[in-house]
């Protein structure tokens, strides 16, 4: 897939933004452990990647009620839906110094095209040693979604199927999507939020 970047410099996907607070102090001790500064910047994705995936559960699939928003919400809580999770792929990365963006998809909500779509969130990370951007989706493994780390051919959690309308955005985004943050910050019971309030689009 050809991305686009919203912004021709790197360094717009670095900034500290009030749902990528990198600077939080639990998002500081997370990276502490997490990294260290012998690792590449690939050993550094992937290791991010593994453990919002692995570590942080999506609230659907624990059937959690919590919503989180902030990265450092969903650190402190352990859950949150896609969009959460990428808030805080994005803070661990950009804590880095590794540029991160913000990708989506339009998706069914659930098996067939009556029961609505939904906006599904990922991240997109440039790696300056291979000097390009790849796509990570962590938001959690189960059977049949299987994402995985990859920088060569892309292994997201899901694959769109365009014959029923859903779609691959090409952009890089600097900033979560107003919608998602939106719906985050207004609802506070994940099933409900999660059956009811997703946008299908951006």
């Amino acid at each position: 897939m050809n991305l686009v970047c919203e912004s021709e410099k790197l360094e717009d996907y670095l900034l500290e933004l009030e749902d990528v607070d990198f600077s939080h102090q639990m998002i500081k001790e997370k990276a502490e452990k997490l990294f260290s500064p012998t690792q590449s910047d690939v050993e550094k994705a992937r290791t991010a990647f593994e453990f919002v995936r692995d570590e942080i559960p999506h609230s659907w699939d624990i059937q959690g009620t919590r919503v989180t928003c902030k990265a450092s919400d969903v650190l402190t809580f352990g859950e949150g839906i896609c969009y959460a999770k990428s808030n805080l792929l994005a803070a661990l990365l950009r804590s880095q110094g590794i540029p991160t963006g913000f990708c989506y998809q339009r998706l069914m909500l659930f098996d067939t095209p009556e029961k609505g779509y939904s906006l599904h969130a990922l991240n997109a990370v440039y790696l300056k040693s291979l000097g390009k951007w790849v796509r990570l989706d962590a938001r959690g493994n189960k059977p049949g979604v299987d994402a995985q780390f990859s920088t060569d051919q892309e292994k997201l959690a899901f694959s769109v199927n365009e014959e029923v309308d859903e779609k691959d955005y090409q952009m890089i985004y600097l900033k979560p999507n107003e919608k998602t943050v939106a719906v985050l910050k207004e609802n506070h019971d994940a099933y409900e939020l999660y059956t009811q309030h997703l946008p299908e689009d951006l």
